[in-house]
């Protein structure tokens, strides 16, 4: 999805802007185990459905919060958040994050992403700042706010 007249020379336009809201994304029981299984984070309150059913104060099994962290990358490439004439976008790390609200499995959520600010580094490179709030359907509060960065090369 691209951006109406978003370029690398139009970045600074753009800064304070909504940029957009991603598609909706859920997060099944399947995608929680496949992130534990690839990260080592076992933990019940993610995997074990029976016992989390049970003992549980959420009613049942949660994402890890890094899986939902993880959902953004991928969000902002559909969004068009990087712009189609830089030639790569590389991701620099976070500035702030706020994990406010369990993400339960079977749930659904989508990024809401406002350009905080575009950095000219030199030599065609922009870091780009965003505020990314993930959404979850149905529900008053977000699961988080991250402020991410990434390297733009023109």
């Amino acid at each position: 999805m691209a951006i109406e007249n978003y370029s690398m020379a139009t970045l600074g336009a753009f800064v304070g802007k909504e940029l957009g809201v991603s598609e909706w994304v859920e997060v099944d029981q399947a995608r929680i185990d496949a992130f534990a299984q690839c990260t080592n984070d076992n933990q019940w309150i993610h995997v074990d459905v029976e016992r989390a059913s049970k003992e549980s104060p959420f009613g049942g099994t949660i994402a890890h919060g890094f899986l939902t962290l993880s959902l953004v990358a991928g969000q902002l490439l559909d969004m068009g958040v990087f712009p189609a004439d830089a030639s790569a976008a590389v991701n620099y790390g976070l500035d702030k994050t706020r994990f406010l609200t369990p993400v339960k499995a079977g749930a659904r959520v989508r990024n809401r992403v406002s350009l905080l600010a575009a950095d000219n580094r030199g030599q065609g490179r922009v870091l780009l700042r965003t505020e990314n709030t993930i959404e979850i359907e149905g529900e008053s509060k977000p699961a988080l706010v991250a402020e991410a960065l990434a390297l733009l090369v023109a």
